[in-house]
């Protein structure tokens, strides 16, 4: 890492690109978080990561409409540059890059990247348009920063996964670093969504921690049967009245489809609404590293 306190705000293109290319012809390696702003301490884990990892760090702070349903909360989605960039600023990163819509997709574009199989799980079931926009704008964002590195949260962990394989399959020359879950002290992942909750279903929210960790246990103490394991998560999310399971899930890295028993390493996912909100989180069996 080397050593710098510059920081701007961008909001172009070709700012961006104009920017890494003096640094790329220092020799300085570059890495990128991708967010859709309102950050928060999950965030910040991350561009500290990234800004260990590299000389020069670019967040972009974009809340991506082609990733929302048209039931789903992008006019809701919070937003507050001022409070974003500070964070980005004080967590070491070097170039907050916030574009608006125009910006980013052209308003006859016809180029999109969908995927197969892996998208079709778990989330991709009730958001069916999701994955194959995150896999767009995130290889925008590719093309834009060219970093060596890219930094994305396990809590999103199918994204992670769907990341990982959209790399792969079109030959990005990207690292993509996995990065632990940032919690509450109650358990409760961190999330840009968590906003939404009233003080009552903020106070149930934690219950998806709790039965995930109780689900651990049971893999931890030698339980193979992903069906007993997913059957222990729910008996727990059951106490909660305000939570309503969307899924609880035991599934394989490759194609995330369903397993029947933990003899690979598996992800156990779940989503739970409380309330009106839909909440996600997750373990990694074992834990990647």
């Amino acid at each position: 890492m080397t050593e710098t306190n510059e920081f701007a705000i961008v909001h172009t293109i070709a700012e961006v690109r104009e920017t890494v290319k003096a640094w790329k012809a220092q020799g300085l390696s570059v890495g990128l978080v991708p967010t859709m702003g309102f950050l928060h301490e999950g965030h910040r884990s991350l561009i500290e990561h990234a800004v260990a990892d590299n000389d020069r760090v670019v967040v972009s702070d974009f809340v991506n409409p082609v990733q929302f349903g048209p039931n789903e909360d992008l006019e809701a989605y919070p937003r507050d540059l001022d409070r974003d960039a500070k964070l980005v600023s004080g967590a070491g990163a070097n170039l907050l890059f916030n574009p608006s819509p125009e910006e980013m997709y052209h308003p006859n574009r016809t180029t999109a990247i969908t995927m197969a199989t892996i998208t079709e799980e778990l989330c991709g079931k009730s958001r069916p348009v999701h994955f194959g926009g995150v896999c767009t704008v995130v290889a925008k964002l590719f093309n834009i920063v060219t970093p060596n590195r890219a930094y994305f949260g396990q809590k999103d962990a199918q994204q992670l996964l769907v990341i990982k394989r959209m790399v792969r399959d079109l030959n990005f020359d990207i690292e993509i670093v996995g990065c632990p879950i940032i919690r509450e002290d109650d358990g409760l992942a961190k999330s840009s969504r968590n906003t939404y909750l009233n003080p009552q279903e903020r106070a149930a929210a934690p219950i998806l921690h709790k039965a995930l960790e109780a689900g651990r246990a049971l893999a931890e103490s030698g339980e193979k049967d992903a069906e007993t394991i997913k059957a222990k998560v729910r008996e727990v999310l059951a106490t909660e009245p305000l939570a309503d399971p969307e899924y609880v899930e035991v599934v394989d890295l490759e194609n995330v489809h369903p397993v029947a028993t933990l003899d690979q390493p598996v992800l156990v996912a779940i989503a739970v609404r409380i309330g009106k909100t839909r909440l996600i989180d997750n373990f990694f069996y074992p834990e990647l590293h």
